[in-house]
């Protein structure tokens, strides 16, 4: 019988914690594993030698010598940033590819909250004042607005479809321009990431699904910024590394951006000391925009299909 070793829990956030459904889920589904669910990271290491596959967040380099036998690792999260192993190992890794719907509501949500001035309405609510002249001129709508993807991969694709029954335009940037999505209207396109500088000035909502790395370090420069329309949006749920806070923060202060909805950041946690924390402007969350009470069960039930296919 192969050994599966199991080492998911988090924390901070319960949603991300292995629990004892899973683990029947898996036993049911995988009759030839052992499966041994490890609380801390000093049991998954003293189990790891004799592990023929491991599902965990993270695997360290240097554990890779302890663990002769292993033939797979899984992991829940969509980012390579935590399973580092030698580029000669021949351990499988299975990413999770699972979290575009719940990343799709995230940035749906944070686009209405800018389009229809849910905060402004919330502070005239707490003065009592029937501001709608005010409002009125705040609110926008996603129908006909151009929402310029930057990282058309899996989850760029999902969150681009979210927009769609709204009527928005959608403009895909990745490496290649490759084939359009089924849902795409005439008036829809993915452009490779040098043609960016031609779609920034039509661009209403940027959102970046990009990955962490040395190929997206510093992509997006304060010319980029200096190129978005004074009334665009910013949703960044990929990673904190495209573009240099300081560059926000000046695109910020300067209102050549209208806002900006971040999930991810450069360093995290966000320090106290940065000036993101005080723009009126900015919707801050701490790196939660795939978190969901189904995110264990829809990483499980991903997994037994990859595995048995």
């Amino acid at each position: 019988m192969k050994n599966l070793l199991i080492y998911l829990t988090h924390p901070h956030v319960g949603v991300w914690n292995l629990q004892d459904r899973h683990v029947e889920q898996l036993s049911a589904q995988f009759p030839g594993f052992r499966i041994v669910k490890c609380l801390h990271s000093k049991e998954f290491l003293e189990g790891i030698s004799e592990a023929d596959a491991a599902i965990c967040w993270y695997f360290r380099r240097e554990w890779v010598g302890r663990a002769s036998r292993l033939q797979w690792i899984a992991t829940p999260a969509a980012g390579s940033d935590w399973i580092d192993l030698p580029p000669e190992s021949s351990i499988t890794i299975h990413h999770g590819g699972f979290h575009g719907l719940m990343m799709a509501e995230s940035v749906l949500g944070a686009m209405l909250y800018f389009c229809k001035a849910f905060e402004a309405s919330r502070n005239f609510q707490k003065q009592k004042k029937w501001a709608r002249i005010k409002l009125s001129q705040q609110i926008s709508s996603l129908y006909r607005a151009r929402v310029t993807i930057l990282g058309f991969g899996r989850i760029g694709r999902t969150i681009g479809r979210a927009v769609k029954p709204f009527g928005s335009l959608v403009t895909g940037v990745r490496r290649r321009a490759d084939e359009r999505p089924d849902y795409f209207d005439e008036a829809d396109r993915v452009v490779p990431v040098d043609r960016l500088d031609e779609v920034l000035p039509e661009t209403d909502h940027l959102v970046l699904v990009l990955p962490g790395g040395k190929e997206t370090d510093g992509l997006l420069t304060a010319d980029h910024f200096a190129r978005l329309p004074a009334h665009c949006h910013l949703y960044n749920v990929g990673r904190g590394n495209p573009y240099r806070e300081e560059h926000l923060v000046r695109a910020l202060e300067t209102r050549q951006i209208a806002g900006a909805y971040l999930d991810v950041f450069d360093e995290e946690p966000l320090p106290e000391s940065s000036p993101l924390w005080g723009f009126d402007n900015v919707l801050i969350q701490p790196h939660l925009s795939a978190a969901s009470p189904q995110y264990l069960d829809l990483f499980i039930q991903e997994l037994i299909g990859k595995i048995k296919s």
